[in-house]
């Protein structure tokens, strides 16, 4: 039985989870050398982006570590994020608590959430579609209870006042937000890099793959599927506590709608779902290009919505498996062209 799973895991694992090649390497090296020395050399404006960008990365890697790698597909996100947010955001403004505890706060209470989420989808086996729903309906609850709820300071939201502390995770300049990101990006991608080689990540991959043929072969199904939606709840509520941070104010119509699910969404489906760089790539090219709508077609409300729509549905026709997959489609032509007549003369 235990040649027969690790033969399963093997080929399961084995077709998304290719190392990067050298151009890719030196590719990311680069734009991380940009991004630390870019608050030396760009404006407020261009560094507002780069810290976006960093945001919705991370937050687009924590829906890969559940729905990318793990299979079960997220719509809402959003509950975890906002979570986050007003955690950390209530504990500063109410008690004095330094958001880096509520953060911590935060990661617990979105850990909870998600507890309680996996425990009425996958005892129920909801799956695909089913489970979705279920997410997004929870983010909708959380929105509803928030906009109506005076402890939660309703519909006005919450304000943060502004004391450039860093131990109130508040910087005198956006470079301090630049290297927060940055190491957030960082750390989590590391997570996701080493995740995929461990028993724990195969396993994740085995599920997505084909549940039922995972199950059979002993593995608890129930019990990873549980581990992967917490962590990646866990994971998203800190992007909740950045957010709050960085714009000094959240409320329910911000924090829990479904925009901040899609962010977390697309950007791995246009990179690649299930890879460890590609949420990076797709935020790198979808929110500069959502820049660009709100800046150029700032008098059609919505447009950058109908701009992510119509990548998505060029994405899912043209590159199903995302950039990252275009380039591994590519390697692997190269590999197989047959050497030139030149190349075999000496043979």
């Amino acid at each position: 039985m235990s040649n027969i799973t690790g033969d399963f895991l093997k080929r399961a694992v084995g077709r998304k989870n290719k190392g990067m090649s050298v151009p890719g390497i030196l590719l990311l090296t680069a734009a991380t050398v940009f991004v630390i020395i870019s608050p030396q050399i760009l404006s407020n404006y261009r560094l507002n982006l780069i810290i976006t960008i960093l945001r919705i990365a991370y937050l687009a890697q924590c829906w890969n570590l559940m729905s990318g790698y793990c299979g079960q597909f997220s719509f809402g996100h959003a509950a975890f994020f906002g979570i986050g947010a007003y955690t950390s955001s209530l504990l500063y403004t109410e008690l004095g608590v330094t958001p880096w505890i509520g953060m911590l706060a935060g990661m617990a209470a979105a850990g909870v959430i998600g507890s309680i989420i996996g425990v009425l989808s996958f005892v129920y086996n909801l799956k695909g579609d089913y489970f979705a729903l279920v997410t997004l309906a929870f983010a909708e609850i959380f929105r509803v209870i928030a906009r109506n709820t005076p402890f939660l300071k309703a519909a006005q939201g919450v304000s943060i006042t502004y004391k450039k502390d860093w131990t109130q995770m508040q910087f005198s300049g956006k470079a301090g937000f630049v290297y927060f990101g940055l190491i957030l990006l960082a750390l989590i991608t590391l997570f996701l890099y080493i995740l995929q080689r461990t028993r724990t990540g195969q396993y994740f991959i085995a599920i997505r793959e084909n549940e039922d043929a995972a199950r059979a072969l002993g593995i608890n199904t129930f019990r990873y599927k549980m581990t992967a939606l917490v962590l990646s709840a866990m994971f998203t509520a800190v992007a909740g506590t950045f957010y709050a941070q960085y714009y000094l104010h959240i409320d329910p119509e911000i924090v829990f709608i479904s925009e901040v699910s899609v962010d977390a969404i697309i950007p791995c489906i246009l990179g690649g779902v299930g890879t460890v760089f590609g949420p990076i790539i797709g935020a790198c090219i979808i929110e500069p290009v959502s820049e660009f709508t709100n800046v150029h077609f700032a008098s059609l409300p919505g447009m950058n919505m109908v701009t992510y729509g119509l990548i998505l549905v060029i994405v899912i026709i043209a590159l199903p498996n995302g950039v990252v997959g275009l380039a591994d489609r590519i390697r692997e032509k190269r590999a197989r062209r047959p050497l030139s007549p030149n190349a075999t003369e000496g043979v």
